[in-house]
């Protein structure tokens, strides 16, 4: 592993997958990417809640979303990393999860995403989908998935 990216979510399972890739990193010399993603869906009723305060003429635009996620990568980082001796970058962006995921993977090279998952069936994952399915199907190298 020399390049990889660890995809940041607010549990706690998601808190000890990030933990887990920043030992490993540490103990091979990796370079880590944290990232988080802020579907477009999240950002439509966030703007719209923004908006709906008349007191405040504060606008949320994808910059403002992008930074924000970032922003949130960065404190998991910074809580989960503590006592470690690893870099990394936290990194936020707008979209699709699966789409900027693999993106963002081929844009910094990495050989490894760290990805947390749900427990389903088969039969679940056939009809509702599953990220962290799809993201090991897709991408070309090697995937850590951490289930609840």
């Amino acid at each position: 592993m020399q390049r990889a990216l660890v995809v940041v979510e607010g549990t706690e399972s998601t808190k000890e997958l990030v933990r887990e890739a920043g030992e490993l990193a540490e103990g091979v010399g990796a370079e880590l990417f944290l990232l988080h993603v802020t579907t477009e869906e999240q950002f439509s009723e966030y703007a719209t809640s923004m908006a709906d305060i008349p007191e405040r003429n504060v606008g949320y635009g994808g910059k403002r979303a992008r930074e924000g996620a970032r922003r949130f990568a960065e404190d998991i980082g910074t809580e989960m990393f503590e006592g470690l001796d690893v870099e990394y970058e936290a990194v936020g962006m707008l979209g699709d999860k699966e789409e900027q995921i693999l993106e963002l993977a081929h844009e910094r090279d990495c050989d490894h995403i760290f990805i947390s998952g749900r427990k389903r069936s088969p039969t679940g994952k056939a009809l509702f989908g599953d990220l962290a399915q799809s993201v090991l199907l897709k991408f070309d190298g090697t995937v850590t998935i951490r289930t609840d």
